[in-house]
């Protein structure tokens, strides 16, 4: 996106920061209401956290819910879901780019320039490796280019009622990528409740592209040789045996600090967990399982669900 118009939609974000949900969509606000939501008991190192229940839209705990702050790579769950809307064939190859090169951070990525990759591939490795330069790909090859993706990322946010959330890129290298709890627990749900491929891929312990065919230039001269590109998924939580995880996704720039997003099943009631700028590598895990401690142990875990479940719109 050219500079002049990042400028433009950011101030424009900033000064009018609000836009009509589309209807029907279940008001996460109204439930921050309820006699638990600021409950006590817990102390978490997140700066922002939200604990959602999905079946009767109560939120169970929040801490600073609409403090907008960059949320790093969780972004990379409404380029997902942008790419899926788009239906385009999952099986067409994307070469890598020079464009794909992460300038903003100066991040490094396994992935060599003119590799050539499927969507389905690029999809994978953006959700469970948090891969810049595939979800950059997947970006620059929608149709009309990065900056028509950017602004179904916008649009979709909009019909979510994510009123207080702006993207300016697909992978969240960007400190201009912002939201709320509250709102990442509205991108969350939607995204559990209608894409079950972001649920199955997000969800995934590992991932590998196979072998692929590498050149390293050395001493003026090129060598060749295959390697197998594996990865793990970047929320070592999906891998431990005591979680119900059905959607993952993670996040970290400086500016974020560390960051979590989750759908998970806690003493048989499905909840959502979002937790915002952590300082330290394992803090956003530590606050989670004392989430986890904290649902099963409390008077909460133990009322009977006698509520129909919220309406979320489609």
């Amino acid at each position: 996106m050219k500079l002049r118009n990042l400028l433009i939609l950011t101030l424009g974000f900033l000064v009018t920061g609000h836009a009509v949900a589309a209807g029907g969509q279940a008001s996460v606000a109204a439930a921050l209401s309820g006699p638990s939501a600021q409950n006590g008991g817990l102390d978490l190192n997140s700066l922002s956290v939200m604990v959602y229940d999905q079946y009767n839209g109560e939120a169970l705990y929040a801490k600073n819910p609409n403090l907008q702050t960059p949320i790093a790579s969780i972004t990379k769950l409404m380029t997902a879901m942008v790419t899926l809307d788009a239906r385009l064939p999952m099986h067409e190859r994307i070469k890598i780019t020079n464009d794909d090169i992460d300038r903003i951070k100066g991040t490094g990525s396994r992935l060599p320039i003119s590799a050539v990759y499927t969507r389905e591939q690029l999809l994978n490795l953006a959700l469970i490796a948090s891969e810049n330069r595939a979800a950059h790909a997947l970006g620059r090859s929608y149709p009309g280019g990065l900056d028509a993706f950017v602004s179904a990322m916008n649009r979709k946010a909009r019909e979510l009622g994510m009123d207080k959330t702006l993207f300016v890129d697909p992978t969240g290298l960007s400190s201009f990528n912002q939201s709320t709890a509250e709102d990442l627990v509205r991108l969350v749900d939607h995204a559990y409740s209608y894409y079950p491929d972001i649920r199955e891929i997000s969800t995934s312990t590992d991932y590998s592209v196979g072998k692929h065919r590498v050149v390293i230039k050395r001493k003026g001269k090129k060598q060749a040789y295959w390697r197998n590109l594996a990865y793990v998924n970047t929320n070592r939580l999906t891998r431990n045996d005591e979680w119900q995880i059905g959607l993952s996704k993670t996040g970290f720039i400086n500016e974020a600090g560390h960051c979590l997003v989750m759908q998970a099943e806690i003493a048989q009631r499905k909840v959502i967990i979002v937790l915002l700028d952590a300082v330290g590598k394992y803090s956003r895990l530590g606050d989670a399982n004392r989430i986890k401690q904290w649902l099963e142990g409390s008077e909460i875990s133990r009322h009977t669900m006698a509520t129909p479940p919220v309406s979320r719109g489609t």
